[in-house]
């Protein structure tokens, strides 16, 4: 069992690649809500990525450890990468809530993410596990997310949090075309994530 929580942030994601919008989301929803840790969960199979190539899990992960690796705040788990078929966010709350009994959860990802939370597996269940902290860049009209999100109930809607973060402009799917056309990814990502990219020729 892990050691007494009350307090622990989830950052769900592809992470393909993992970058400084991702950091800085999770830094700043752990001073905003006093988060003991935040726990990085790389998506095994997304079941909303199936129309495009990811990078392998084990990439995925990898890219994640070195990204975390200087903030003692931050650890990561293989939770989703090591599961068979495909990953569901609530599959995964469940077991951090066995891990970490008695913990108040917040699971951080983007606001993009969560305007499809409606299709997600057992939504109203996963209401009641965790709070949802949508990070969104500056001027993303929040109006969309709440129409969206109109069929939620008042009392589950509240557990869904917005949070503006500025580095959110950098967008993974920049980066994986940046690369791809040969152009500079430098001070979009931590260097040994940049490092990794181009030593093992991802994105290509």
């Amino acid at each position: 069992m892990a050691q007494a929580i009350k307090r622990l942030g989830i950052m769900g994601g592809t992470f393909d690649p993992i970058h400084y919008g991702h950091l800085v989301a999770a830094e700043g929803a752990r001073h905003a809500f006093q988060l003991e840790k935040v726990i990085f969960i790389p998506a095994g199979r997304p079941p909303h990525k199936t129309g495009r190539q990811i990078s392998s899990a084990h990439h995925r992960w990898i890219m994640t450890e070195l990204a975390v690796a200087s903030n003692p705040f931050f650890d990561t788990s293989t939770l989703e990468v090591d599961r068979p078929g495909y990953s569901y966010t609530i599959d995964t709350v469940r077991e951090v809530r066995d891990l970490y009994p008695g913990a108040e959860i917040y699971f951080i990802t983007g606001a993009d993410a969560v305007l499809e939370i409606l299709d997600w597996k057992n939504v109203d269940e996963l209401l009641t596990m965790c709070w949802f902290i949508a990070a969104t860049r500056p001027g993303y009209p929040l109006g969309n997310l709440r129409r969206r999100l109109s069929g939620i109930a008042p009392a589950r809607m509240n557990r869904i949090i917005t949070m503006e973060v500025p580095a959110l402009a950098i967008s993974s799917t920049e980066i994986r075309m940046r690369v791809q056309e040969g152009r500079p990814i430098k001070y979009l990502l931590p260097e040994p994530v940049e490092a990794y990219i181009l030593n093992r020729g991802l994105y290509r």
